[in-house]
């Protein structure tokens, strides 16, 4: 069966996956790519499907009214798989106020579009954030679809305000629309400012590796691989209505993390340096992914240590697609593919 399906903030980390991962698995969908390219977006990531027949690339924010509702005209989509962020909380917390444009109207440009043309189904990736923190010392305790929103920063604030939007139109106009939060990804393609990227970087280039407080915050890690076959089970088998928690019970503190990349890659643990803690940094996320295996079968394959080998290895392969961002590089990727067009 064809499907036409809009993907937006494509060119990130995690939509970037999605995309390949969708191509792949769906010989006769048609995949676009919507995304501003912000500083996050990095065109080069799809270079290996910009030829494709089944994939089109549009340069545009989800912000923009007249440039969202043209793109749905021009493809008539049959889903819209909602990527596009600001996402990076120490950003949001020195500038909060492009987090809640992109994050908050940037949804509800996309559900007008969605009310006006009509969808098969929109779904919203969203993340565990939204739902505060857990202690250190309960294990026992994990984030669930019925645990409160309880927000933390600027950003989560955001995503939990975009999740009630996106639920109020589906109950108000009855939109079709799912909801995933996930836990912390990691693997190919991800910026070097997140906390596993980055230190592989600072590693291999023998920088300093800052590390918040004393490094015990815990995280739970899903390999992006993972997260991108979990929505490809929401958008096809998922209730409408419903939030489904992803999650990849790999729960590793930050400082278990930065030492595990310095063993990989052979470095000394001189080169942790410990910094003044984020404000308002979370203590721990983990994430109970109990209904999405249950009602859809999913459960992660990736374990953290099989992950984070192959995550290594991939950025010692591709180096120059890291180096070009940390030299602002990859900016002129997108004047060169499109410059004279």
């Amino acid at each position: 069966m064809k499907k036409t399906i809009i993907v937006t903030g494509g060119a990130g980390f995690i939509g970037s996956n999605f995309i390949f991962h969708m191509l792949s698995t769906y010989s006769e969908y048609r995949i676009i790519c919507l995304d501003k390219l912000t500083y996050a977006g990095n065109l080069s990531t799809l270079q290996s499907v910009m030829d494709d027949p089944r994939f089109r690339f549009v340069k545009a924010d989800i912000c923009d009214r007249a440039a969202v509702y043209k793109l749905f005209e021009e493809e008539s989509p049959d889903m819209i798989v909602n990527f596009a962020a600001e996402s990076h909380v120490d950003r949001s917390i020195e500038a909060p106020d492009v987090f809640l444009q992109t994050n908050i109207m940037g949804t509800a440009t996309l559900m007008d579009a969605c009310r006006k043309y009509g969808i098969e189904r929109y779904h919203q990736v969203s993340t565990d954030e939204v739902y505060g923190d857990l202690p250190l010392d309960r294990p026992d305790i994990l984030f669930t679809e019925d645990t409160p929103i309880h927000t933390s920063s600027p950003y989560s604030s955001s995503k939990a305000a975009a999740d009630l939007l996106v639920f109020a139109y589906h109950r108000t106009y009855g939109i079709p629309v799912t909801v995933s939060r996930c836990s912390n990804n990691y693997g190919p393609y991800h910026f070097p400012e997140k906390l596993i990227p980055l230190t592989i970087a600072n590693a291999l280039t023998d920088k300093e590796l800052p590390v918040y407080g004393d490094g015990l915050n815990i995280r739970d890690w899903l390999y992006v691989e993972d997260h991108c076959k979990a929505i490809d089970m929401i958008i096809h088998n998922g209730r409408v209505g419903e939030v489904y928690n992803i999650g990849g019970h790999n729960e590793k503190t930050n400082i278990y993390i930065v030492k595990k990349i310095l063993d990989i890659i052979g470095k000394p643990e001189s080169l942790i340096k410990y910094v003044t803690d984020r404000k308002g940094h979370d203590l721990r996320y983990a994430i109970d992914p109990t209904k999405i295996h249950n009602e859809l079968g999913w459960l992660p394959e990736t374990m953290f240590d099989d992950g984070i080998e192959k995550t290594v290895q991939w950025y010692l392969d591709n180096k120059e697609w890291w180096e070009n961002i940390i030299n602002g590089e990859y900016r002129d990727y997108y004047k060169k593919m499109y410059g004279d067009r």
